[in-house]
């Protein structure tokens, strides 16, 4: 049975935030708000949460996570950005925006693209992430919460917990925060490649 926690969407309360960092830090699979929508985010190094994510949303081993970033020196840890991509990069973040990039040793293999060795980065403009980010200290390893033939992520905390209470450790009712997935933007390759259109808007990316 999911722990439920009201959020406060632009003052998060401290002592809430610090609770749900020690779920994540044991190992919980929490669904939070971002600015694109709700995600299940887990710890970084925890395999068994992971699991459960692919599970959730019945994920095979070519699917890409996502590291959700506090800010851009934590994008440099975890992601190979060269100048070009940097200046784009901070023009558009905080955003709606997962960029694929090429991952380096700091990611854990299981999270990589079996083949392609790439990770997907993102900086959410929400301040209930940016308050989970800056206790924990590190990113959080997320996928937005689609469930299996649906094509949009849920929206409604009260329905995430009635249909995946079992399943979650933790649900953050953050309010409203919007029904679209990300732009993802892919840098992997000579020049950026728009591989979705969501919420972010494309045209910067598109040649």
């Amino acid at each position: 049975m999911s722990q439920f926690f009201q959020i406060h969407p632009e003052n998060p309360q401290k002592r809430l935030i610090n609770q749900a960092v020690e779920i994540l830090r044991k190992g919980g699979v929490i669904v939070y708000p971002t600015d694109s929508g709700y995600a299940l985010g887990c710890h970084l190094g925890d395999k068994q949460a992971a699991d459960t994510i692919k599970r959730i949303r019945k994920l095979d081993d070519k699917h890409n996570f996502t590291l959700v970033c506090r800010d851009l020196s934590d994008i440099g840890v975890y992601a190979k950005v060269d100048n070009t991509q940097y200046r784009l990069l901070k023009t558009f973040t905080p955003g709606p925006y997962t960029f694929i990039l090429d991952a380096t040793s700091e990611v854990p293999r299981r999270l990589l693209h079996p083949k392609r060795r790439t990770i997907g980065v993102r900086v959410p403009d929400n301040e209930i992430v940016r308050a989970l980010l800056g206790e924990l200290g590190e990113p959080i390893m997320s996928s937005t919460l689609i469930l299996p033939g649906e094509s949009e992520p849920m929206t409604d905390p009260y329905e995430i917990r009635d249909t995946l209470e079992h399943e979650l450790d933790l649900i953050i009712d953050g309010g409203f925060c919007g029904m679209e997935a990300t732009t993802v933007v892919n840098f992997t390759g000579d020049a950026p490649e728009v591989t979705r259109v969501g919420k972010g808007d494309p045209a910067p990316f598109q040649v």
